[in-house]
């Protein structure tokens, strides 16, 4: 039997992948980047290395603020925004930390009524 967690996000890459890939399954780093573009409201055609390093970097941020570990901070002058760490994060192994972001990837889609 599946887990509540696995079946929601195996229904939310889904829904992803219908809505943003045409021909292949979006992955879990897609679907960061994603919200990184989303919170930073700018959808720019060419980013290079960094610049896309910094749009993941948002979406974690954002993605962890709703467990207490950052909090927005402001919006700079190009329209970026930024945070500050609240606590540090714990040390996870690598499939704790794929829980982690998993479950704060479906709280987002949630808030923002993209899925119930």
């Amino acid at each position: 039997m599946k887990s509540e967690l696995k079946i929601k996000w195996d229904n939310l890459k889904n829904k992803l992948s219908v809505d943003f890939s045409e021909d292949q399954i979006i992955d879990l780093d897609s679907i960061i980047f994603l919200i990184g573009l989303q919170e930073l409201g700018q959808f720019q055609k060419r980013l290079n290395k960094q610049r896309k390093m910094e749009v993941i970097h948002i979406a974690v941020c954002k993605l962890l603020s709703d467990y207490g570990y950052y909090e927005f901070d402001f919006v700079d002058e190009d329209g970026w925004p930024h945070y500050k760490l609240i606590k540090k994060l714990p040390n996870l192994k690598p499939g704790e930390q794929t829980i982690l972001m998993k479950k704060a990837i479906i709280n987002y889609f949630i808030k923002s009524n993209y899925i119930n």
